[in-house]
């Protein structure tokens, strides 16, 4: 299986400091791509933002859905595919469990319709392993406001996902470890209370486990 790799966690879980703590180890011996979901192309930043922004129109679920799938569909095709076939190892920041999980879960959409979209955006490519940063929706919330009063350099704007009530962002949570649940082997699931250098030498020695040893 080609080394693609996936981040997954609630808001404010410490997922895309991880990966990109991750991509940092490994560049030294690896070469690596590092994007995120949705985004990582021209097309698929246009729909983040529009997916994202606070600001924005209210979105229908559906709408919503179509949207992810479509940027995930250009990343897939115009830089994912190709980086694997060229035998880089990818880091993804978010992927298909997402929309399982907030469009699945959170929005109450189908769970079957919503495989079929995503087998059908990514053209059946799925990671090699995913790495789940398990933080309560509570917690994780709290992170992202704290992190935004004191102005910290790993503050990010408050989006239009982390709005959501809190039932949405519990019954996300409860849908990631519902999915964890069905298929353990393809997840490894991490507690983001950890210190993040433990949980980045977690994440890392995981990762190496599961790649060749490097060339001189």
């Amino acid at each position: 299986m080609h080394p693609f790799f996936t981040f997954e966690g609630p808001e404010g879980s410490g997922k895309s400091t991880q990966i990109q703590l991750l991509y940092e180890d490994l560049a030294a011996y690896y070469d690596v791509l590092l994007v995120r979901d949705p985004g990582g192309t021209k097309i698929g930043e246009h729909i983040r933002t529009l997916l994202l922004n606070t600001a924005g129109m209210d979105i229908d679920s559906r709408t919503e859905t179509l949207l992810f799938a479509a940027a995930r569909a250009q990343l897939v095709e115009e830089v994912i595919r190709p980086a694997l076939e060229a035998g880089r190892v990818v880091l993804c920041d978010r992927y298909t469990d997402s929309t399982l999980a907030y469009q699945g879960y959170g929005r109450s959409q189908g769970l079957a319709l919503l495989r079929t979209l995503n087998a059908y955006a990514t053209a059946g490519l799925q990671p090699c392993l995913r790495f789940y940063l398990n933080l309560s929706p509570e917690e994780g919330l709290k992170r992202i406001r704290e992190t935004r009063i004191s102005h910290s350099h790993s503050a990010r704007d408050w989006n239009r996902m982390d709005a959501q009530d809190l039932a949405f962002h519990r019954s996300v949570h409860a849908g990631y470890l519902a999915l964890i649940q069905e298929n353990p082997a393809q997840w490894e699931c991490l507690d983001a209370n950890l210190d993040p250098a433990e949980l980045q030498r977690q994440i890392s020695r995981k990762t190496i486990s599961m790649l060749p040893t490097p060339c001189d």
